[in-house]
């Protein structure tokens, strides 16, 4: 079964297929405990929240993944994370405050660290689109890229 993980959303599963498409500037973050076999995928669209507790920050939307693994059994410990998106889709866009992509990596390079769960693998930048398909059986993720390329992360 697929559960599709929606523009500024997160989704926690232990069967099936977490899937979220349309990434350009967002950020998906998968978190995956790797004993209970539990994973989250979040798409977030910004780097800071502000105190809003919405999915659409990258900030927030960790933190909700966390809260939501935690309260069904899951360890710090035991999660491991990989991140894909942050590309610039527009190249003729070059101010720093326009650089979406870039900040919402840095974001969640950050929040994660902070958090203590360890980045795995990622797949971030560039210049094209992506989506995302993270499997909860063993926490393998799936980057499709918009020209039709995969890459295993």
């Amino acid at each position: 079964m697929e559960f599709v993980v929606g523009i500024g959303e997160v989704k926690i599963a232990n069967s099936g297929i977490l899937k979220t498409i349309g990434l350009g500037s967002c950020v998906a973050i998968a978190i995956y405990e790797t004993k209970l076999k539990v994973a989250g995928l979040a798409h977030a669209m910004l780097p800071k929240s502000n105190g809003l507790k919405s999915a659409k920050f990258v900030d927030s939307a960790v933190e909700i993944m966390l809260d939501s693994i935690l309260s069904m059994g899951g360890k710090k410990r035991n999660m491991v994370a990989k991140i894909a998106g942050g590309a610039q889709i527009f190249k003729h866009l070059t101010l720093d405050n326009l650089r979406i992509g870039d900040r919402n990596v840095e974001a969640v390079r950050t929040e994660l660290k902070n958090r203590g769960i360890r980045i795995i693998s990622e797949d971030v930048g560039g210049t094209l689109g992506r989506t995302v398909y993270l499997y909860t059986s063993d926490g393998r993720v799936l980057v499709r890229y918009s020209n039709g390329e995969e890459l295993w992360i």
